[in-house]
C-alpha cells in the first residue's frame, strides 16, 4: 500500500498543480481535464481508503 498511496498522492499534487496553471493561463478546456482527472483520482483514493485531506 505504501507505493499505492505515494503514487496517488503525487499524482493528486501534480495535477492540482497543473488544474492552477492552466486555470491561471486561462486555458479553460485544459482546467476542465485537469478538473475531471483530479476527480478520478480522489475518487479511486477514496474507493482504496486514502485520505487525501491533506495533499
Amino acid at each position: 500500500m505504501g507505493e499505492f498511496l505515494a503514487e496517488i498522492k503525487g499524482r493528486i499534487k501534480d495535477t492540482a498543480m497543473s488544474l492552477k496553471a492552466a486555470q491561471a493561463a486561462g486555458d479553460d478546456f485544459l482546467a476542465d481535464a485537469h478538473a475531471s482527472e483530479l476527480e478520478d483520482l480522489h475518487r479511486i483514493a477514496a474507493r482504496n481508503g486514502v485520505d487525501t485531506g491533506c495533499v
